[in-house]
């Protein structure tokens, strides 16, 4: 089968390059051509002078360690230099550690972690001391009533229920005797915005210092009179800036529960009676707790 010309060109390059290949120092026949002369050329610049055969590089790079020196003498050397200078010799590529020997990093993450650690540890140190200190300086009144251990217990609340109950900071003793069986206390509101949050805030504290007191077996009659600030626009006035600015109005009377306890042959009965309401309040409220059906001696004006 006949070839053509350019086939039979690369048949002859491929011959020379196996031969090349085969002896390095055997010079190519001329196949003529300009073309021809410049693969020569190619060729013979691939040769370098000195160059290793591919066993020769490896048996070279076999002797090379870490250090970069083929030379044992040398790399021993480099490696106790660096040894000396603290610079890691073993490194693993699939370690986590720094190859510098850095170790920022390890104490970031136990510095961040002994912080949420310590910062945790205080949180739950400081609920369990505020706890202790509340309880050692909460009152009971079912122990004990009279003046010191109700402004005690006005000064720094009563347990009411499951819960804590506190009172306002303005406050003073008119009775506590266990021998008359009252106790009257007169509170200054300075919280509320307007009569329905002091009517609501107050029925609570009230209601927390009163069934506190009438536990005790010589309490049976308990007086809670609220009084609150009320500025030249007829309302209310409370503190600002977290209670630092105390209001300047005139103090004026707002409502009074009065707590009783009783027995009779079903047991005992503790009873709850609001007074001392002005006809303006006593309307605001009405229309806003109550309806036409709920008994209008709930909220009386009389004593």
């Amino acid at each position: 089968m006949p070839v053509g010309g350019d086939a039979t060109r690369l048949i002859a390059y491929t011959v020379l390059y196996c031969m090349e290949r085969v002896s390095p120092g055997v010079r190519r026949p001329r196949v003529g051509g300009e073309k021809r002369e410049m693969a020569r050329n190619s060729e013979v610049a691939r040769i370098q002078k000195g160059a290793l055969t591919a066993d020769e590089a490896e048996a070279l790079f076999s002797t090379v360690d870490h250090t970069g020196h083929s030379d044992e003498e040398r790399a021993r050397r480099q490696r106790a230099h660096r040894k000396e200078k603290g610079v890691s010799l073993d490194i693993d590529p699939l370690s986590e550690d720094d190859p510098s020997g850095s170790n920022v990093g390890k104490v970031i993450t136990k510095t961040a972690v002994s912080f949420v650690a310590i910062f945790l540890v205080l949180v739950v140190v400081g609920q369990v001391a505020f706890g202790v200190i509340r309880r050692s300086n909460t009152a009971s009144l079912a122990e004990d009533a009279n003046v010191r251990t109700v402004a005690s217990a006005l000064r720094g609340g009563v347990e009411w229920g499951d819960g804590f109950t506190q009172f306002p900071e303005d406050f003073s003793v008119q009775e506590a005797d266990e021998n008359t069986g009252r106790i009257e206390v007169t509170v200054i509101d300075t919280s509320s915005q307007n009569a329905l949050d002091c009517f609501a805030g107050s029925q609570v504290q009230a209601t927390a210092f009163g069934v506190n007191a009438l536990l005790n077996p010589n309490i049976d009659t308990v007086v809670y009179h609220v009084n609150v600030h009320v500025g030249e626009d007829g309302k209310m006035q409370r503190s600002t800036l977290f209670g630092f600015l105390k209001p300047t109005g005139d103090v004026s009377s707002f409502m009074t529960f009065v707590w009783t306890k009783t027995q009779s042959e079903s047991g005992v009965n503790f009873s709850c009676r609001i007074t001392g309401i002005d006809d303006t309040v006593q309307e605001e409220l009405r229309d806003q707790v109550t309806t036409s059906f709920t008994p209008v001696q709930i909220l009386s004006s009389e004593d």
